[in-house]
């Protein structure tokens, strides 16, 4: 498993429950339970499913556009798919934006 692969497992498992995916599993086995979990929610929980989206900061229109485009595709596939790529976008934007540790000089500390 890539370094990007277990940073996207680790964002993913701080907003499910832990008992529902196994951290440190293959991408593949990951996301075939996430799907699963996904169309879980969606039979028996919608409104943790709407709340999971909010927290992992899931764009509300692409997702209904994307759903709509595909009907007869595994909505539980197709949101996990968004999951996982919309936690890539926020680990390559922190690679980015990150600023190099630079100690702070004694005279300028509080």
């Amino acid at each position: 498993m890539t370094l990007e692969e277990n940073l996207i497992q680790e964002e993913i498992l701080k907003a499910v429950s832990y008992d529902v995916l196994l951290p440190q599993s293959t991408y593949e086995l990951f996301r075939k339970q996430l799907a699963d979990y996904i169309n879980a929610l969606i039979n028996n929980n919608f409104q943790q499913l709407i709340y999971l989206l909010y927290r992992l900061d899931i764009n509300e229109k692409k997702l209904k556009g994307l759903l709509a485009g595909q009907p007869g595709s595994d909505a539980g596939f197709l949101i996990a798919d968004m999951m996982i790529e919309r936690q890539l976008q926020k680990i390559q934007s922190r690679q980015q934006y990150r600023q190099p540790y630079r100690p702070i000089p004694d005279d300028e500390r509080w």
